[in-house]
């Protein structure tokens, strides 16, 4: 049997009619006539959706959970939360590179997907202009899912996109915008996924079964294929491979900004893709220079910086950089992981220890941290770490990297670094630590 006979007529179901040879409108299902829709090209795709976006869901949750949003109102970008809050809890400092993991996951995952849900919205436009808008109760809210799924859909990914390009172009906070919007599309894609995942599955099951038997896979119940359909010029098999190889080459393109070396260079698409950032030991990507954060040269001299550390009970304690080199030093092997989903390897860190600080202002037992930063421009030039992160012995104030004096870029004079953290909560260019519950 021919390869175009999949796309015939199905049986009784009559021909949309046309006036001069010309489609109806929208609203015709004349005027939609590509024979690559139907309902199992639908299928296929929504499954995939259905694994990834599940997984996105998730790995996001991580994500706005690693930024310890209850430090209010240092780290939350969410105010009014009120129970989508409800999963919180203390990120943990093990394993070390989870933050890594999760959000490149995150990240990559959704630049791979971006093809899947452009071809799964193109396949379903038809069902935006079915008249009647709606013919029962259960038709109703499958209308209402898919308009706050398509939207919320199309709004996250955007937002996303955007903030992995470092283009902000969205109002507010992306924090709160793509928090908020994640709810809403999560919450359309539960419902949409429970009415239409048995029918999926169902449909493929007729797939397997039509595949045994040879036969032309029409049965006239198909409400996503053409009516009158225009000649194939590709098989939905092939149609699946496009879409399948673009989520490859968008995988290729992106996920080596995870790692270092030759692996990175092959992440074109990405800000982060390239090679490293000049050359020696602190040559390891960064998001941001001194220059863009408006740190002066003078600020950050031996002559002029202190570090100011300040206890809930009252004690401040003032250390130039000597101060702090005079004091116990020890070493960490950490990576930096940033929201936008680009990392870096273990670096070598060395400074003096989060806890030993603490200490020194009265502070014996665990305790949370308020970080502020020298910087002025850009989020996050205040962040605050929980107890527990203090508390782990390779949290440190970090003086140099690689066994190099960290460069103006990476933090000098001294930075934080904790592990499995978030990047934007390793403050550089640190100016004063307050230790005490937040």
């Amino acid at each position: 049997m021919a390869r175009s006979s999949r796309f015939s007529l199905p049986a009784g179901r009559p021909a949309a009619p046309r006036r001069g040879g010309i489609p109806r409108g929208p609203f015709s299902p004349g005027f939609w006539r590509s024979p690559v829709r139907g309902a199992r090209f639908t299928s296929v795709l929504g499954l995939v959706l259905l694994v990834g976006v599940t997984v996105l869901f998730l790995t996001g949750l991580l994500s706005y959970a690693a930024y310890n949003p209850n430090l209010s109102p240092v780290n939350d970008k969410t105010p009014g939360k009120g129970i989508l809050g409800f999963y919180l809890f203390s990120w943990p400092t093990d394993p070390p590179w989870l933050y890594r993991f999760t959000q490149g996951v995150h990240v990559t995952l959704g630049l791979a997907l971006v093809p899947v849900l452009l071809a799964k919205l193109w396949s379903v436009v038809p069902r935006l202009f079915t008249l009647p808008p709606a013919r029962s109760v259960t038709h109703a809210l499958e209308r209402v899912s898919l308009l706050l799924l398509v939207g919320g859909a199309l709004f996250e990914f955007v937002t996303g996109i955007l903030n992995v390009q470092l283009d902000y172009l969205f109002p507010g906070s992306f924090y709160a915008l793509h928090f908020y919007g994640a709810w809403v599309f999560f919450g359309a894609f539960v419902v949409h996924a429970v009415l239409k995942t048995p029918p999926a599955l169902r449909n493929l099951r007729q797939m397997r079964e039509e595949r045994k038997s040879e036969g032309d896979g029409t049965d006239g119940t198909d409400d996503l294929a053409a009516p009158e359909p225009d000649p194939p010029t590709v098989s939905r098999r092939g149609a699946l491979g496009l879409v399948g190889g673009g989520s490859l080459l968008l995988f290729a393109t992106s996920a080596g900004r995870s790692f270092d070396g030759p692996l990175r260079q092959s992440a074109v698409l990405t800000p982060h893709g390239g090679p490293e950032p000049g050359t020696g030991p602190n040559a390891f990507q960064i998001n941001k220079t001194a220059a863009y954060a408006g740190i002066r040269p003078a600020e950050t001299s031996e002559d002029t910086w202190r570090l100011e550390l300040a206890g809930r009970t009252g004690t401040v304690v003032r250390l130039d950089r000597a101060g702090l080199l005079a004091l116990p030093q020890h070493s960490a092997a950490l990576p930096i992981a940033c929201v936008e989903g680009w990392s870096t390897s273990d670096q070598w860190w060395r400074g003096v220890r989060l806890r030993d600080l603490a200490a020194l202002v009265g502070h014996d037992g665990p305790v949370d941290v308020f970080v502020e930063s020298l910087q002025r421009r850009g989020a996050f030039r205040r962040a605050a770490l929980r107890a527990n992160q203090v508390a782990d012995p390779r949290s440190l104030l970090a003086l140099s990297v690689n066994g190099e004096e960290l460069s103006p870029d990476h933090g000098h004079p001294a930075r934080v670094i904790v592990p499995g953290a978030p990047g934007v909560l390793t403050t550089k260019w640190v100016a004063r630590l307050t230790f005490g519950d937040l």
